[in-house]
């Protein structure tokens, strides 16, 4: 009779997912609940954390085949890898954005540009160690801290590492006000971050609506490869800029946004399973992708730094370390920092002229590389 028990009870495991647990299952399990922990506890983005580390637990739970074809979270992933929802994230993020800090003050354009010596940076450094050209410009993207560009070109260039460069590229958007201060304050002095920069100047009605145009149509003329995400991110803002279309900017950058976010994220975290995720070249792309933000965090602030010497002490040089493209992170970043060694300083709006012009550049770069590489 017990033995008859012991069979029955080890038949029911062996149909369960306890069968198949290993310890590369219980380690992304922790590291899934540290993402929630950072979310929750430490508030580092959270409406990108928790769906992120959520599915990444319930990923590396076996049995429940939602990551196999006809899982929930396959269908979610395939929202990625067909290249529908990082488009739709662009026009939620246009919806949602105000050009005119950098509309106002266009040389403050040259810092979206320095912030991403990082990009090149990770895209050497991943072809000294032997990925291929194209799987090292993938890599390379993470340095531009923009998630869907991130997703876009590693969709044209190297699809197999899907997996690990969007969880990295995530990952460290959540994780910059962990990431970036640090450096900031390493490369700056207490004077150069209590810099008070003046008011910048109205940007008038004409400006903001003819800005969307004139930019889609030159990024269609000259970056065709990334023409998609542009696009979208400039009808997004052209809805916004109108103030005709209200509902349908207000439906874009909420409703629309807010399911966009849950589908990415979760897309994002179940591709963190054990099986495909712990191995070398996860480690080599996480370490490359955290040289790139670095190197973008620390190139953006040294720029600065120039800027503010050539302007007569204008210039606070952290709104250099908001020139990568992690839209308001990065310029949420500058000013905090900011903050804490002058409580009157508001750098934000200053901030956001670079972390826009960030985007563009995270475009120019993606879509370089996908035309010398002869990926439209």
């Amino acid at each position: 009779m017990f033995s008859e028990i012991v069979a029955l009870m080890r038949s029911l495991a062996e149909q369960t997912g306890l069968a198949q647990l290993y310890w590369g299952n219980l380690v992304m399990i922790f590291v899934g609940c540290v993402l929630i922990y950072l979310a929750l506890v430490k508030k580092y983005e959270p409406f990108l954390l928790i769906g992120i580390g959520f599915a990444c637990v319930v990923a590396n739970v076996p049995g429940s085949d939602l990551t196999k074809e006809g899982g929930l979270f396959y269908y979610a992933y395939q929202g990625v890898a067909l290249l529908v929802v990082p488009p739709l994230i662009f026009l939620g993020v246009g919806a949602m954005t105000d050009f005119g800090p950098m509309i106002a003050n266009p040389s403050l354009v040259i810092l979206g540009a320095a912030a991403h010596l990082g990009i090149f940076v990770a895209l050497i450094g991943a072809k000294l160690i032997g990925f291929t050209i194209n799987e090292a410009g993938a890599i390379g993207i993470i340095g531009g801290a923009d998630g869907p560009m991130a997703i876009y070109v590693t969709m044209k260039l190297a699809p197999h590492l899907l997996p690990q460069i969007s969880v990295a590229a995530y990952s460290y958007m959540a994780l910059m006000p962990l990431i970036q201060p640090p450096i900031m304050k390493l490369l700056t002095s207490k004077q150069e971050r209590s810099i008070v920069m003046e008011q910048t100047r109205y940007v008038s009605r004409l400006e903001r609506i003819a800005f969307p145009i004139v930019i889609a149509v030159i990024v269609n003329l000259l970056l065709p490869p990334v023409a998609p995400l542009i696009t979208m991110m400039m009808l997004g803002n052209l809805l916004r800029e109108t103030l005709l279309v209200d509902r349908l900017a207000e439906t874009v950058a909420n409703d629309v946004m807010n399911v966009i976010t849950i589908v990415l994220t979760v897309a994002i975290g179940s591709t963190m399973e054990a099986s495909r995720f712990l191995n070398v070249q996860t480690i080599e792309i996480i370490v490359l992708g955290l040289i790139a933000f670095m190197g973008g965090t620390a190139s953006g602030v040294v720029a600065a730094k120039i800027m503010n010497w050539l302007s007569g002490g204008k210039i606070n040089p952290l709104v250099g370390s908001a020139g990568i493209a992690s839209v308001p992170i990065a310029a949420r970043v500058s000013h905090m920092v900011a903050l804490k060694d002058n409580p009157y300083n508001f750098l934000i709006m200053h901030a956001m002229g670079p972390n826009l012009a960030g985007v563009f550049g995270t475009a120019i770069s993606g879509g370089i590389m996908l035309a010398l590489l002869g990926v439209r």
